[in-house]
């Protein structure tokens, strides 16, 4: 019962004008109700975590209820399983990288899908892959850096990929454990340096877009004023 009522709400709260706007920035229109992420998000607070409903939510297919899932969704129970299973249904970033972001990155098998992904051909796993390592940095504050620089690797050696939806993970992966700490500030620089030298539009990009950030003054402020508090 209280999956058909969560769907007859979310239904209720369709804006077709939303998913024109959503579609202007890559947003996969398709069975997409436009609700906004902060919508769903109060939703998610009303309903609390049930691993059960958002597996049944997710499986609806409907992209509103997806997002909802990632988010009431307890990591502790997700298998290795259901994450193959739902990667294979990403269709769009922003379910992609709210899944990553809001769940995936906090299960017992986020470093290692983060790796398995990045190697895997599809548009959006690959994405996935990267967006884990672009959201592990900022998210597990216990980490040893050991963890990040192991990403480094694979940040170099997809770099060339052309997809938009996938150079642009990659880019925000380098950026993400760039900006963890200073330690770590000098090896994505390192790696982008590397990477621009690769002979390709996308690695190129990659490399001076996360150059021009984690070199500014602003990044190398903010660093040490980490650095500071954490002593």
């Amino acid at each position: 019962m209280q999956y058909e009522n969560i769907l007859k709400k979310l239904k209720s709260l369709a804006n077709p004008e939303n998913v024109k706007g959503m579609a202007r920035f890559g947003i996969n229109p398709k069975n997409n109700l436009g609700i906004s992420v902060s919508t769903i998000r109060e939703i998610a607070k009303e309903i609390g975590k049930d691993h059960n409903l958002a597996l049944l939510l997710w499986d609806s297919g409907i992209r509103d209820a997806r997002m909802l899932a990632a988010h009431i969704d307890d990591p502790n129970h997700v298998t290795e399983d259901q994450m193959e299973q739902w990667v294979k249904d990403f269709d769009s970033w922003d379910v992609c990288d709210n899944c990553c972001g809001h769940l995936f990155d906090r299960t017992r098998f986020a470093y290692l899908k983060a790796v398995e992904w990045s190697k895997r051909e599809e548009e959006f796993v690959k994405r996935a892959g990267f967006t884990l390592m672009a959201w592990l940095p900022v998210h597990d504050k216990k980490a040893d850096d050991e963890k990040f620089i192991k990403f480094l690797s694979f940040i170099e050696k997809e770099s060339i990929d052309e997809r938009n939806f996938v150079k642009k993970a990659v880019n925000w992966a380098l950026r993400n454990i760039g900006k963890r700490n200073i330690a770590l500030n000098h090896k994505a620089i390192k790696t982008a340096e590397k990477i621009k030298k690769i002979d390709s539009k996308s690695a190129k990009w990659i490399a001076n877009d996360a150059i021009r950030e984690l070199s500014s003054e602003k990044i190398r402020e903010m660093l040490v004023k980490k650095e500071r508090k954490s002593k």
